[in-house]
């Protein structure tokens, strides 16, 4: 457990000592999208189901900022270890590979939760937007953060070059995030791109989320967690493998 405690402490240090980069800079660069897109055009757009725009965009841009967080930092630092081949010496010691995967996964969800933290701190004066529902809140952040801390272990694991991770985080995760409903409902789509909304995970994340702040979602809340944990458990398992078996790990 000491083990897993010290590494946990350094993947905190790890992106504590640039926070410029990893902390400041993503929350400033959604705080622009709030007041570039919630506060300069709530004027134009009227509210969506009785909610004030600029509050409406808030949940989906603090779940895409945590979960985009949440990846690139742990595909960086395992990637990074794989380089510079210290994952040999985090292999080799004395613990089990449960508390390995725990140690990699607390970076990606604390740096995470301080910008969501952080961005729901600036958004909160700026729009008025509230927590009404405080447990779904933090069950959707738990699924989403487990979810793409795993699937950054297991990109950087399985990449070739610093590309093949950042490609996963351009190419899939900010698209999707986009198309989510993180600026609109997904409501007010014809068919059928209504029903292709549905087939996105983070339809359903973003969906939570907005749930858990202004207590409104375009699906049931219920299936929006389920779809997050049916997301997140084979996730979390498949790095735990990784971490158990070794592949791509000792080579």
């Amino acid at each position: 457990m000491r083990g897993m405690a010290w590494l946990a402490r350094r993947e905190i240090l790890r992106f504590s000592k640039v926070y410029t980069q990893t902390i400041l800079a993503p929350v400033v660069s959604s705080a622009l999208f709030i007041l570039v897109f919630g506060l300069s055009l709530s004027g134009r757009i009227r509210g969506i189901d009785g909610i004030p725009y600029d509050q409406f965009i808030v949940p989906g841009l603090v779940a895409m900022s945590m979960v985009q967080a949440a990846y690139s930092n742990n595909s960086a630092t395992i990637f990074q270890a794989r380089f510079d081949r210290y994952i040999h010496d985090v292999l080799s010691a004395p613990m089990r590979p449960w508390q390995m995967t725990i140690g990699f996964l607390v970076g990606g969800v604390c740096r995470a939760l301080l910008i969501g933290a952080l961005l729901v701190a600036v958004a909160a004066p700026l729009t008025g937007v509230g927590v009404a529902h405080p447990l779904v809140l933090a069950a959707a952040c738990a699924l989403g953060l487990l979810a793409f801390s795993a699937l950054g272990l297991i990109a950087g694991i399985y990449a070739q070059s610093w590309d093949h991770t950042a490609f996963i985080q351009n190419i899939v995760i900010a698209p999707l995030a986009f198309v989510g409903g993180t600026f609109y409902s997904v409501s007010v789509l014809p068919s059928p791109w209504q029903e292709i909304s549905h087939v996105n995970p983070l339809f359903f994340l973003i969906n939570a989320f907005r749930y858990g702040f202004l207590g409104h979602s375009d699906v049931s809340v219920a299936l929006s967690l389920a779809i997050c944990a049916a997301l997140a458990l084979p996730l979390y398992a498949w790095a735990q493998w990784l971490f158990a078996s070794g592949k791509k790990l000792k080579a």
